[in-house]
């Protein structure tokens, strides 16, 4: 019984491995295949546009660090395939845990990994053609006379990377406030409850978690609360399709 164990761990731990392989060897295709000329030059300009529309005529982004124009470019290939190949990180991923999930779990898991993929993806583009803009040309208005707006090309990825994680996980509320219920944690009436609290959290997120200025502070809490109440409208929906599920198990 203890070999028989052993061996479907160890099984286990070489599928792992070689679903890890495949992944690796496909981010490492795409990333050579996104950083050899001229791929990257197109990430670079899609990815700088927004600041670049924002900056004054002549501007230009400035790089203080000596191997700073080099990290850059590979930074964006390398996000740029990671966002390529999450579909298929989320296939490998799926088809090592499918085996062990009984048939109703199937059918949660599959829709809540497309789900969020897709509402994380979403909620990049919302940083990306809404956010990035509206604070770019608000800070380029508060240049003083004489002050050259000239920003790092590695902080302006840093900031970038770091309001795309924001968003994309603002935008994956209703897959968290579904889970919870899904879960037990909490009531579909406690989510109702605290509809006042979760309101007045979503404006203290996006005054920590956004550039100081009140639009984007606004762009951040207004979305976080609605998919808040759109987390709490799927899952009645799931209360509802759950029940009668529950009472042929039982």
């Amino acid at each position: 019984m203890n070999e028989n164990a052993q061996d479907t761990f160890l099984s286990h731990l070489f599928e792992l491995r070689d679903r890890l392989i495949r992944v690796l060897v496909v981010f490492i295709v795409l990333f050579f295949g996104s950083y050899l000329w001229p791929t990257w030059p197109v990430l670079y300009a899609l990815f700088a546009k927004p600041l670049m529309a924002a900056l004054p005529v002549g501007g230009q982004m400035i790089s203080t660090d000596v191997v700073g124009v080099f990290l850059v470019p590979m930074k964006i290939a390398a996000l740029a395939s990671f966002l390529v190949m999450l579909p298929y990180v989320l296939y490998q991923a799926w088809a090592f845990i499918a085996p062990g999930l009984y048939q109703h779990e199937k059918k949660f898991v599959l829709p809540l990994v497309f789900s969020s993929t897709l509402l994380f993806f979403v909620g990049m583009a919302f940083a990306y053609f809404l956010i990035f803009p509206t604070v770019f040309k608000f800070m380029a208005s508060f240049a003083p006379e004489g002050v050259a707006w000239m920003t790092d090309i590695e902080k302006y990825f840093g900031f970038a990377l770091s309001m795309f994680l924001v968003f994309g996980i603002t935008f994956e509320t209703p897959v968290v406030v579904v889970l919870l219920v899904r879960m037990g944690f909490v009531t579909v009436e406690k989510l109702k409850d605290i509809r006042p609290y979760v309101f007045v959290g979503a404006f203290i997120i996006g005054a920590i978690f956004t550039p100081p200025d009140v639009l984007s502070q606004f762009l951040l809490a207004v979305p976080l609360y609605i998919l808040y109440e759109a987390g709490i409208y799927f899952a009645q929906i799931f209360v509802r399709l759950k029940a009668p599920e529950d009472a042929a198990i039982q």
